[in-house]
């Protein structure tokens, strides 16, 4: 068996410490308080998976662009600009899932 290395085991440490916390505190009046639900911790979830898949999705286009700039110079100024046309629509629906994800996630608690 696999064991864990030394860092993950204290962030995943630091985590466990810091949610007790969280969790110990007494109840906030209704009219400021916002909730710690599902909804704010999927939207979390949902905002830290958004980034990594435009992350992977970015290093997959530059990582496609520049081979085939390798393999045919001459089509590097066509590749460029398909490339830059795809990051931008990437990028778009990256920030809207995440300005999404975020209003989610600061909704008031309606109870």
């Amino acid at each position: 068996m696999k064991m864990m290395k030394p860092a993950a085991l204290a962030a995943i440490g630091v985590l466990l410490l810091a949610a007790s916390q969280a969790f110990a505190q007494g109840p906030a009046p209704v009219e400021t308080s916002y909730t710690l639900s599902g909804s704010g911790m999927a939207a979390g979830l949902g905002m830290g998976l958004t980034i990594i898949g435009a992350g992977i999705g970015f290093g997959r286009i530059g990582a496609a662009a520049l081979e085939s700039m390798a393999r045919q110079p001459e089509v590097g100024g066509r590749v460029f600009t398909a490339m830059l046309i795809i990051a931008a629509m990437l990028e778009g629906a990256t920030l809207a899932s995440v300005v999404f994800l975020l209003v989610i996630g600061m909704a008031k608690a309606s109870f």
